[in-house]
């Protein structure tokens, strides 16, 4: 791969991560400007206005919505003609390195089983990236997701028994959201796995994440599930930041899998009020769109 084309690929991944930091996504922004419209508690409407003054700095300042900045965990679909298969990994490195420096990124990244930090967010295994390849597709789609402490540590992951059933998963979640979601500062936005062992599940989750707000599961049940999980969570009434209002959650999103008839694997996923994600898509040219971030491509609100 000659530099130009090098340096094109980084470059486009580094404003994505910057942009990510700094601003929500559309989705994101508009559920969270949703939810404080509609929000009652007169305290709680306090704490949302903090929060939109918070995007408001963030933006007018170029500097990131929250001091942790996460660590960056990259989900990419390869199209097999995409012509710098064997660069991904790399750029993907120098993109996370570089934007550490320059957006900028708080360093994150510690060893495994240790606590030194490397000091720019690259480590061993880390950035975390996750491929899928897509067969006949000449681009690349990367999405990106900044994994914060606060809404990391509700993350659970578990094998019920099977006839545990549909009331065993919403007691699961609604068991994790109450004893930990104050943790990851709500409203939340919750990803749901269901499958065969925890692995799955977990992954699963993850993926449940990275779906934009609004959307739903393909799977009819699932989606169903999805909303009535949403009413009942919000029910709870920790959001916003645990202060306590009228909601819980921003969305909640279910991937599931087909599973074993013996198991029940569930996992959770969490993501705070600000909750960062962002899309890139790069084509074989090397020209980009940022997907998730479609209102700052056409110059802002």
């Amino acid at each position: 791969m000659d530099i130009p084309a090098r340096e094109k690929l980084v470059s486009a991944v580094a404003e994505m991560i910057a942009l990510t930091a700094i601003h929500l996504s559309d989705d994101v922004d508009a559920a969270l400007r949703r939810a404080a419209a509609a929000e009652t508690n007169e305290a709680a409407r306090t704490m949302y206005g903090c929060m939109l003054e918070d995007l408001e700095l963030a933006d007018r300042l170029n500097r990131p919505i929250c001091q942790d900045t996460g660590v960056l965990q990259f989900f990419v679909e390869a199209g097999t003609g995409f012509p710098y298969l064997d660069e991904i990994k790399d750029a993907l490195t120098e993109a996370t390195a570089r934007a550490t420096a320059q957006t900028p990124l708080r360093p994150n990244v510690t060893e495994p089983l240790g606590e030194h930090n490397t000091g720019n967010n690259v480590g061993f295994g880390a950035p975390y990236i996750e491929y899928e390849l897509v067969p006949g597709s000449t681009d690349l789609r990367i999405r990106l997701y900044m994994a914060g402490g606060g809404c990391s540590l509700p993350g659970r992951s578990k094998v019920l028994m099977p006839l545990e059933g549909t009331e065993g998963i919403k007691r699961f979640v609604c068991e994790t959201v109450v004893e930990w979601g104050v943790n990851a500062c709500p409203p939340l936005v919750l990803g749901i796995g269901i499958g065969t062992c925890a692995v799955t599940a977990a992954q699963l989750s993850k993926k449940a994440l990275l779906r934009p707000i609004g959307t739903h599961s393909s799977d009819p049940k699932a989606a169903a599930l999805e909303e009535e999980m949403k009413r009942d969570l919000d029910r709870i009434g920790i959001a916003p930041l645990g202060f306590g209002g009228d909601r819980s959650v921003l969305s909640v999103n279910i991937e599931c899998a087909g599973r074993h008839p013996a198991t029940l694997g569930v996992g959770i996923t969490t993501g705070c009020w600000a909750t960062r994600r962002g899309e890139l898509l790069i084509h074989a040219d090397l020209s980009c769109e940022i997907l998730s971030h479609r209102r700052l491509m056409k110059g802002g609100r």
